[in-house]
């Protein structure tokens, strides 16, 4: 029987995210017949199916959906297990994860990472961006070492440790000739309920997914990124709350405007830096070193 390999893991967890064998290949950075090749010679080797290709998009079988949970908890304890020997050898860890909520800037951090990259050349620096509940589902799961940005008041049951990064302020914002911006007056929740909204999709995995702003009834477009989000809303495809730090300079330039609210409750939000290590290795602690900056705090909430 054919051993599965972590690589072979690693392949199942990213078409099961994409549900496409070519948008994994692409991630793995391989072709897409290898990744075909190798599921098809692992089905055979476990007489199982774990992929129905019946439709669009692949889908885990039931069997596939119990190798892939079972593979995670093998993939998570392999990354521990090789980040330990690292630290134990250099004090340094072979990777550190980081993850950015999506309301942040991540260009505020480009001075810090080649910074770190200068000081810590044995340790990979992996980025990623979560939205919502996806900021505390990626600690949680391991595929984050620190948050930056995640919600206060989303934390779940766990031993995790924090510090506040600051508050974040959001606006209601829509392009100039989007029929809101029309009204001359605070919006009411009657008015805004009438119009597409613009949301984010929630990037948790196993926590409760989130959303945010989002009216009951209110029909909306669901974007993959922050970015695409801003963009859709400027385009004038739908309204929605924006983090001020991103949407300030589209305000500015005219391209979005800053809509007030009359019974909708302004959103704010309490963000927070955490990490799980109760002993931080270099890396990590280099990280929350700088993260007690107000300066660079306040860059990343737009102060």
């Amino acid at each position: 029987m054919q051993a599965i390999t972590p690589e072979l893991l690693y392949m199942i967890d990213a078409i099961a995210r994409h549900g496409s064998f070519a948008k994994a290949a692409r991630e793995l950075g391989k072709v897409p017949s290898a990744v075909t090749y190798a599921v098809r010679k692992l089905e055979d080797a476990l007489d199982v199916l774990l992929f129905d290709r019946s439709g669009h998009r692949a889908h885990l079988t039931p069997a596939g959906e119990t190798l892939l949970q079972d593979g995670r908890q093998v993939l998570q304890s392999l990354d521990a297990l090789a980040g330990r020997v690292k630290r134990v050898a250099t004090g340094w860890e072979l990777d550190l994860k980081v993850a950015v909520s999506a309301v942040l800037p991540l260009a505020q951090l480009y001075d810090l990472i080649a910074e770190f990259r200068e000081l810590a050349s044995v340790t990979t620096l992996r980025l990623s961006t979560e939205v919502l509940s996806g900021n505390w589902d990626a600690l949680a799961s391991g595929r984050a070492d620190l948050v930056i940005g995640a919600d206060a008041a989303g934390v779940p049951s766990g031993a995790y440790w924090s510090q506040p990064l600051g508050e974040l302020q959001f606006g209601f914002c829509v392009a100039p000739h989007h029929p809101l911006a029309q009204l001359n007056r605070p919006l009411t929740a009657a008015d805004i309920s009438a119009h597409c909204a613009i949301a984010l999709a929630d990037t948790s995995r196993d926590l409760p997914p989130r959303t945010r702003g989002l009216l009951n009834q209110q029909p909306f477009i669901m974007m993959p990124t922050m970015q695409a989000k801003i963009d859709a809303q400027v385009r004038g495809l739908g309204c929605g709350y924006l983090p001020l730090s991103l949407a300030a300079p589209y305000i500015m330039r005219g391209q979005l405007v800053q809509c007030p609210t009359d019974d909708v409750v302004p959103i704010t939000e309490q963000l927070v830096y955490a990490w799980r290590e109760p002993i931080p290795g270099q890396a990590l602690k280099w990280w929350l070193q700088k993260l007690r900056s107000p300066r660079l705090c306040e860059s990343l909430l737009g102060v």
